[in-house]
This record gives structure tokens, C-alpha cells and sequence, in this order.
């Protein structure tokens, strides 16, 4: 038994799983809030343990602290029994470039790699380094394996992945689609190809990660043929604060009516669009879906959200030339049946059934399509850290 630690340290945040590998079985999460920052009134650093749940107020300077915390209260709870039980740390990071197309250990090189594309995920990016070095430094034992977001569309055919630009600004400036949300759509396609007792390299999949951020994933053979999200997270879906695609005249014009720099009106794409700017009232799908009957705005937002998805999953059933299944994760994807109703609802006219008493499940593995269906519809809440976990594992075997 090895006890591996998945991490995925956000701009101000530190979420963490603690595994006992190969059993894949949990033995503590949590998420320390608000790093670097003034708690709100809801902030705690939270803990969950043997069945119990340990939650404290306090403010940390920023990871290095907070990390320090973390690996006291793993001793203090007897959780572990020193540092050196942890054989291995996972990070998390969003965007990896060209330069990784698989999960690597981390070395000074690597980090530096990461830093460097600070540009591609700017709130990430810088953060998920941070967390390298301080669990590094905290855990000189433990080897320390990245896993990025990116790496698993690096399989995605050239015409899918560049733009209409110049081509030399691809070589120059690696501008192209890199996708997110990686770890995700490998992670529920895998198990996906389990539930339907298929080879997955003979599988046509579509994975819909849904939730604040979201993004869909064209899935042929086991590999990405195609992603929602581009160069940024910020293309793709309609998000939570998220704009999606966009005419690039309309963020000019914008710019010029509303007197922004580039910075105020990158903040407006990345964080007063999608759901909040639309709705005005929300960046969570459950609120609007409470007034969706007597909000216009709210209504709006949610018919927008779901025709943005239908049209992304239509184009990539032509581009897959039929599917196999769709899969459904993520916060909306997973909790939200209402939504996902709305989504399967589209897809009638291609012989897609909802199963109304299993669309009505939450958060569990489920079919959600009628056994006539001309093609699966499934519900498989996402295990990122899991996937991280075995990736540890799998690098630490052939260390």
C-alpha cells in the first residue's frame, strides 16, 4: 500500500485527496480558501477524515503556509505518521504547451516550463508552480509528478487545433488550441469504456464536462480529436463567468464604447460574462434554474448554455462520424438533471431517449438514455484526483 497525495493548488486555493493506492481508496480531502487574501465569512481551510469533517478559520500568506499546515494536520490527526508515509504528490496544472503531451516528474526544468507558459493560464499557471516548490521543499522525499490539463489533446489533428491566422504565428508564438480540462475527459472516457464493455480504442465518445468552467471533447480511439476550450480557457462554452466564443471585433468595439485597457476587458470575458453576465442575478445554474419561470434573463442564460453545448456536440458527432455515447460530468453535468434533460432533448431527432427515472439521479454512475436509444447518454462524476493518482504511480513504477 502506498499513500499518494493528489494536489491542485488554484491561484488562492489549495485542494487536496489523499489516496492509499493501488486500493484507490480515500483517506482524507479538503480545500484550504482564500490564500493570500482576507477570509470571507464561509472561508475555512476544511479537512475530512475517517468519517469526520475538521473545518478552522485562519488566513495564510500564501502556498508555503498553507501546505505547512496541511502536512501538520495530516500528524496531528494521525491521518498519517509522518511526512515520509506520502510517497508521491500529483499536481495538477492547466496548461502544459507543446511541450507535454504526458504527466512527467517534476524537475527544476519542468517547473521552469510551467512558469514560462504562465501566459497560456495566467491564474494557474504561476500558482501550480508555487505548489511544486513548497511541496517540494516540505517533501524532499516524495516524488513530485505533474499532470496537466493539456496533455491529452495533444493528440488532436492539426486542422482541429489551428487557427486561421498566419501560420507563422503558430511557430513563432505557439498560437493554437490547447484545450483543458484533460484529466477530466480521460478520466470518465476510460471508465466510460468500462461501463459499456468496450475496448476504448474502439470507441466514439463525446465527454461534456460541465460546470463554472466547461468544455466538451471529441474522443475517437481513445484519443482527443477535438476540444471546445482554445489557446485560454476563456473559448469554447458559455460558462459561469466565462464569455465562450466571440466576434474579436465585437472585444474592440467593446473596448472602445466602455473606454477599457486590455486588462479591464480581458477581466469582463473572463469574469463578468457567460451565466452572470447574461443573467444578472447568478454564476450558478441552480439559482437560475429556481426563476427560470418568471426570469427572462435567467431563462435566457440557461437557453443560451444549452444551445452552445447542443451545437458543440452536433459538430463533433460529424466530426466523429456517429458516436458511441455521451457523457455527462462535472458540477452541472453531474448534479443538474434539469439541464442535462434540456441538452438530451436536442439529440430526439437522432433517436436519443431520456430515462427520466435515472436522469433524475444525482452524482452516480448511471445510465441516463433509454435502452433504444440510437446512442448512450451516461452520467459519470469525474475522479481527476484519481486519475493524478495513478499517474503517480504509474512514473513512480518505472523511476
Amino acid at each position: 500500500m502506498t499513500k499518494i497525495l493528489s494536489v491542485n493548488a488554484g491561484s488562492s486555493s489549495l485542494k487536496f485527496k489523499l489516496l492509499e493506492m493501488p486500493e484507490e481508496t480515500v483517506i482524507s480531502e479538503g480545500v484550504i480558501e482564500r490564500i493570500g487574501s482576507i477570509l470571507d465569512e464561509d472561508d475555512n481551510a476544511t479537512i475530512k477524515y475517517n468519517g469526520k469533517k475538521y473545518s478552522e478559520r485562519l488566513e495564510f500568506k500564501n502556498h508555503e503556509s498553507s501546505i505547512q499546515y496541511l502536512l501538520k494536520k495530516f500528524t496531528d490527526f494521525k491521518i498519517v505518521n509522518d511526512f515520509n508515509d506520502i510517497k508521491g504528490v500529483g499536481h495538477r496544472v492547466v496548461a502544459g504547451g507543446e511541450w507535454f503531451n504526458k504527466s512527467v516528474v517534476a524537475t527544476p526544468e519542468v517547473i521552469e516550463k510551467i512558469e514560462r507558459l504562465a501566459s497560456y493560464a495566467p491564474l494557474h499557471n504561476p500558482a501550480n508552480a508555487q505548489g511544486i516548490k513548497a511541496f517540494s521543499k516540505a517533501m524532499p522525499n516524495a516524488i513530485q509528478v505533474v499532470v496537466f490539463d493539456t496533455a491529452f489533446h495533444q493528440t488532436m489533428p492539426e486542422e482541429n487545433y489551428l487557427y486561421g491566422l498566419p501560420y507563422e504565428y503558430y511557430t513563432k508564438y505557439g498560437a493554437r488550441k490547447y484545450g483543458a480540462h484533460g484529466t477530466s475527459h480521460r478520466y470518465v472516457a476510460s471508465r466510460a469504456a468500462e461501463i459499456l464493455n468496450k475496448p476504448l480504442d474502439e470507441l466514439k465518445l463525446i465527454t461534456l464536462h460541465l460546470g463554472a468552467g466547461a468544455s466538451i471533447t471529441a474522443i475517437k480511439n481513445g484519443k482527443s480529436i477535438d476540444t471546445s476550450m482554445g489557446f485560454t480557457p476563456i473559448a469554447g462554452l458559455i460558462m459561469a463567468t466565462r464569455v465562450g466564443d466571440v466576434d474579436v471585433s465585437l472585444v474592440d468595439y467593446i473596448k472602445e464604447k466602455e473606454e477599457l485597457d486590455d486588462e479591464q476587458m480581458m477581466n469582463v470575458l473572463n469574469n463578468k460574462s457567460g451565466l452572470i453576465g447574461i443573467s444578472t442575478i447568478s454564476t450558478d445554474m441552480r439559482d437560475l434554474l429556481e426563476v427560470e419561470q418568471t426570469n427572462h434573463h435567467a431563462k435566457l442564460a440557461i437557453n443560451m448554455f444549452v444551445d452552445r453545448v447542443a451545437k458543440y456536440v452536433s459538430q463533433y458527432i460529424m466530426e466523429l462520424e456517429g458516436v458511441d455515447a455521451i457523457i455527462f460530468t462535472a458540477g452541472i453535468g453531474e448534479n443538474s438533471s434539469p439541464i442535462r434533460e434540456k441538452i438530451m432533448n436536442k439529440f430526439n431527432y437522432l433517436g436519443l431517449k431520456v430515462d427520466k427515472e435515472n436522469n433524475a439521479k444525482r452524482g452516480e454512475e448511471v445510465q441516463l438514455s433509454t435502452d433504444d436509444s440510437s446512442f448512450k447518454a451516461l452520467l459519470i462524476p469525474t475522479n481527476e484526483e484519481l486519475a493524478i493518482a495513478r499517474d503517480v504511480v504509474n512514473l513512480m513504477e518505472k523511476d
